[in-house]
């Protein structure tokens, strides 16, 4: 019986794998939606419209969209100073003299800069760590610009670091440890209100909130 069992799960899985060499009538087809598939938030179905669409599109406009990718891909690098994505040295925020410079607002990535941006209402430079910390993926502090954070309110005149990272475990915890590495600083240490529901990224928060969050900002201290 258990030999029965067995040969026919090896019948099951020799169809399925014909099954699935058979789905596409194109190998370029398959391959393009495998690639396609591995992009966060799309699933094989969606990646299927996705290169069908690419593949009816004129050449050239599919020819655009590679060359843009491979251009993103191979220009686009750290700002230097705030380690915002930039496709220069410095950053246009960093480089644009009408922002107030004694005012640092520390993100987990550009994602939050572009959500802050939307909302108008800091007008101050950015810091962007590149994640929090998260010892389940393996992040640790080390992995972070945070020691560079210091190094900004050591060279530059800041007099305000906003903390603005996720309302969850690891940006709490991540908040704490700046706030400890940071004893030196003079200025003052401030965290966004608590506007932004707990577990939420700031990319999710409507602007109005996360606007008025900012602005109403606390001292970490009393957080």
């Amino acid at each position: 019986m258990g030999g029965f069992c067995v040969a026919n799960l090896r019948k099951k899985r020799k169809f399925a794998a014909v099954y699935c060499m058979a789905e596409y009538s194109s190998i370029l087809l398959e391959n393009a939606v495998e690639a396609l598939s591995k992009l966060p938030g799309i699933g094989k179905k969606t990646a299927l419209r996705l290169a069908l669409h690419l593949l009816n599109e004129d050449q050239a406009e599919t020819e655009q969209l590679a060359d843009s990718l491979l251009k993103m891909k191979h220009n686009i690098m750290l700002c230097e100073r705030c380690y915002n994505i930039s496709d220069t040295k410095v950053c246009s925020i960093c480089g644009n003299p009408r922002r107030d410079e004694n005012t640092l607002c520390v993100v987990a990535d550009m994602r939050d800069v572009l959500a802050i941006e939307r909302t108008a209402s800091f007008n101050g430079l950015y810091h962007v760590l590149g994640g929090v910390i998260s010892p389940i993926e393996g992040i640790s502090p080390h992995d972070l610009k945070i020691a560079q954070l210091v190094q900004r309110t050591q060279k530059e005149d800041i007099k305000e670091i906003i903390l603005a990272l996720p309302a969850t475990i690891e940006g709490d915890t991540t908040n704490f440890y700046i706030f400890r590495q940071l004893n030196d600083f003079k200025g003052k240490i401030s965290v966004i209100s608590k506007g932004i529901a707990v577990g939420d990224a700031l990319e999710y928060v409507d602007e109005v909130t996360l606007g008025r969050s900012i602005q109403n900002r606390i001292p970490f201290n009393s957080h």
